[in-house]
């Protein structure tokens, strides 16, 4: 399935000879063509795959805000590139504001996917990149480095139109752990934090583990649902969409009526509700089909299915015994003892 692109637009932030941070603008929205397609396409995969991201709503902030710039997009006082232009140099002030001399190229792009009209922003910095041509000569060009981009968020117009006050319809990345990238980049966009997701992944993951105990289900059987559950994250992150937990119930088979995973989750909840949807973790794949832990000069990870054939496991004595070491672990151990 493929994006629909509406409008898109990149300007540039950079350092002037007295290293102040100013805005170059392009002069307009590019046309759309198969390459702008394909950029766009690859920015909607890309951002869909980061992980971490937060969620919220925009703040209620006065004309020359973003907000207020959004506001005047929708009701067609603003052209998608006068929004760009404005936008882009009311985070130019934040960055200053914030004393941060973040640079690269700002991109703007609304697009429709799956019948949802959304608005990317992104700050997005280059990499160079080495060709050789024809006649073995080398050229050298920048590229825009997608991979890691970290300074984005996207706004599902669509919810926003539909359920505003629900405060759901912003998404942005967080950024690596221990650099709070996106502190000036959310007060930029007047967005408040409404929803954990890392917490709230982990607490569903948590949950799915809790019902598959109380259904008394045999090692195979907990396996298969934990397999719908990850094709559904799959699904998900590869369609952009949020998880839905009355959908991802229908997903896992329950033993008694009236006792779907939906209602096992609601009658127990943590001290943080699980939302009724809310973005997918990828790292929860990893957490639904692998073990893992480590601690104390010891990494361990090893498919789920193994316990209880080539891994055995004795809470009495808190041992793991593992039968068929890898390969490669075994060499390594025959040398230390030669």
């Amino acid at each position: 399935m493929s994006a629909v692109i509406q409008d898109f637009v990149v300007h540039q932030l950079r350092l002037n000879a007295d290293q102040e941070l100013v805005l170059v603008p392009r002069t307009a929205c590019f046309e759309i063509s198969a390459a702008i397609e394909g950029l766009a396409q690859q920015l909607h995969h890309t951002y869909n795959t980061k992980p971490g991201k937060g969620v919220g709503g925009l703040s209620d902030e006065p004309d020359g805000a973003f907000p207020g710039l959004l506001t005047g997009l929708f009701a067609d006082e603003l052209s998608f590139h006068q929004f760009s232009v404005k936008t882009a140099d009311l985070l130019r002030q934040k960055l200053m504001d914030f004393a941060t001399l973040e640079t690269g190229f700002v991109v703007f792009c609304r697009y429709q996917f799956l019948a949802t009209d959304y608005l990317l922003v992104a700050v997005i910095n280059t990499r160079e990149h080495v060709e050789i041509n024809q006649d073995l000569e080398l050229n050298y060009s920048d590229h825009l480095d997608l991979a890691k981009m970290q300074l984005a968020a996207r706004i599902d117009i669509t919810e926003m139109q539909v359920n505003r006050d629900k405060q759901r319809y912003v998404s942005f990345i967080k950024g690596r752990a221990g650099r709070k990238v996106s502190d000036f980049f959310l007060s930029f966009l007047a967005c408040e934090e409404k929803v954990d997701t890392k917490e709230q992944n982990k607490q569903l993951v948590s949950q799915v583990d809790e019902f598959l105990a109380s259904e008394q289900l045999d090692a195979q059987e907990k396996q298969q649902s934990r397999k719908a559950v990850s094709d559904y994250y799959k699904e998900k992150l590869e369609q952009g969409e949020h998880i839905s937990l009355p959908e991802l119930s229908e997903r896992i088979p329950s033993s008694e009526p009236g006792q779907d995973f939906y209602s096992f989750v609601r009658q127990h909840q943590q001290e943080t509700a699980i939302e009724e949807d809310f973005p997918a973790d990828r790292a929860v794949l990893k957490g639904l089909s692998k073990f893992s832990g480590q601690g104390g000069g010891l990494s361990i990870n090893f498919d789920r299915t193994l316990l209880g054939e080539r891994v055995q496991y004795d809470a009495a004595s808190d041992t793991l015994i593992i039968n068929g070491v890898p390969p490669n672990l075994k060499d390594q151990l025959l040398k230390s003892q030669s």
